[in-house]
């Protein structure tokens, strides 16, 4: 399998009368290359549900063409990832290479042919006065078959023709300004993002969404839409972290910690006995990636620290062993994060959250309107969090730090549940800032708490290798100082928000 590449494309409509306008003159594009016909066969390949196909994953089997071979599409933004292996010798099953990225999505699915489309494909290219590739515009003429719903019912067969324009190393401009005088010419913007969710579009389950109400929606319809939103983010995540994109564990993280606070604030909607056990096994999944995230961010604040401090207070390779470390703490907790997403565990976890979006355990009040359940959950999670903050503010010096933590995972809740109901429950804007702006300044604080092991335990790893450790303690003290100043900080942002905290409450 090769590394992939980033895919961006632009999908029109077309008649089969229309006709390919003059694509010279545009900016930056110095020849248009004559076109090219091909002949491609491409059979697609997904579960019985469409599960990749409602992920906005495409698999197939392509030959014909100058990238024949075994094709996996993946998310990525308005993009999409392409990833690509050779046709070897499998036909019915795709490589093995292809399905781990989407091991999360299938969840031990399997996966047969769902579609095959024979596609009269006519290429013009755009290119730049050193021959670079900018563009490729497809003209594609598509016969497409899909097997009878059911045994012995016949195929469905379907034809269109369809446009696509694919960047190189060319800009949006380009597209834009290609696309105009596609449309000049009779071209219409497509509807449909892949050929494949074009063909099958008619089996897809319908998405439901809370239904239009005089009194607005109901909280269990509505719960179960914002759930189903978040678990979306979660396995898209979970694609980007098994391709190794930056960013992705704490994206995986994040979305875990959205979805464990969701099924807290709204327990009066579901059913506790359904939802703590997926709570516990969401607080599992985070806890497995932290210790990979936490420790990148303080190592490279580490190595941004000792670059501002004096050269005569950097005794010894201080630098080098946070780069060293830095490197090592990377590809280590890359590997924990991939291990944690290949556990059967992880994957049992995936099923219940989609069983549970799937027939959600609604208690009575899931029937009531959707505004007044809104206002209880955010008042009960602001609620939870001032008996947090009046707790910190009595604890001692000894109990503080885990006071001031448990505060600060108090003001994600609200932050959480706020930032749900602020298109529906007015006033509540605030209040989703003012727990942000909390939650950012006790991140602060637990910062340090890493930041200082860490330069504990290498200033002994030094010492014991007859290294100078001044340095680190140095930065051990510095940030301390910083523990201390940020905790001031805190407490005098709690007293300018205590006014907003209160109303909510109430």
């Amino acid at each position: 399998m090769d590394a992939g590449h980033l895919e961006i494309e632009t999908k029109y409509d077309v008649d089969d009368t229309f006709a390919l306008p003059a694509l010279d003159g545009l900016d930056g594009v110095a020849t248009v290359d004559g076109p090219v016909e091909h002949a491609l066969e491409a059979v697609y390949h997904d579960a019985s549900d469409l599960r990749l196909l409602r992920a906005r994953v495409t698999l197939r089997r392509r030959t014909g063409g100058p990238d024949e071979g075994w094709h996996l599409k993946l998310p990525a933004g308005t993009a999409r990832r392409e990833l690509h292996a050779p046709l070897g010798r499998a036909v019915k099953k795709p490589p093995r290479g292809l399905l781990g990225p989407v091991a999360g999505v299938l969840r031990g699915a399997a996966t047969a042919p769902v579609a095959t489309l024979r596609t009269r494909r006519v290429v013009t290219s755009l290119r730049d006065g050193q021959g670079r590739l900018l563009a490729e515009v497809a003209d594609d003429t598509v016969v497409a078959t899909v097997p009878g719903p059911g045994p012995g019912e016949p195929a469905e067969v379907s034809t269109w023709r369809e446009v696509e324009v694919e960047l190189g190393g060319g800009d949006e401009e380009l597209a834009a300004a290609v696309g105009l005088r596609l449309m000049a010419a009779g071209a219409r913007p497509s509807d449909s993002a892949s050929k494949a969710g074009r063909v099958l579009a008619g089996r897809l389950p319908a998405e439901e969404r809370p239904r239009p109400r005089k009194k607005g929606p109901r909280a269990g319809e509505f719960l179960r839409a914002a759930l189903r939103d978040q678990l979306a983010a979660l396995q898209t995540a979970d694609l980007a972290l098994r391709t190794e994109q930056p960013g992705a564990v704490h994206q995986v993280r994040v979305a875990a910690r959205r979805l464990r606070s969701t099924l807290a604030a709204f327990r009066p909607v579901l059913d506790r006995e359904v939802t703590e056990p997926l709570r516990d096994e969401l607080s599992w999944l985070g806890g497995q990636l932290a210790e990979a995230r936490d420790a990148e961010v303080a190592l490279a604040h580490l190595r941004e620290l000792v670059a501002g401090e004096p050269a005569e207070l950097v005794l010894g390779p201080v630098a080098t062993r946070l780069q060293q470390a830095e490197l090592r703490e990377q590809r280590a907790g890359l590997d924990r994060a991939l291990g944690t997403l290949a556990d059967r565990r992880y994957l049992r976890l995936l099923d219940a959250l989609h069983d549970l979006v799937g027939d959600p355990p609604f208690t009575d009040r899931a029937g009531e309107r959707l505004e007044p359940v809104l206002r209880d959950v955010v008042r009960r999670s602001v609620r939870r969090l001032r008996r947090q903050v009046s707790a910190a503010r009595d604890a001692g010096e000894h109990d503080r730090g885990e006071a001031l933590h448990a505060v600060r995972v108090a003001a994600k809740r609200v932050r959480y549940a706020t930032e749900i109901a602020v298109a529906e429950v007015g006033g509540t804007k605030a209040v989703a800032r003012a727990a942000k702006r909390m939650q950012k300044a006790l991140g602060e604080v637990q910062d340090t708490v890493v930041t200082r092991e860490l330069c504990r335990r290498m200033g002994l790893v030094a010492f014991a290798e007859g290294e100078n450790a001044f340095t680190f303690g140095r930065l051990h003290a510095l940030e301390q100082a910083r523990a201390e100043r940020a905790e001031e900080a805190f407490w005098a942002l709690e007293a300018q928000l205590r006014p907003v905290l209160k109303d909510a409450a109430r």
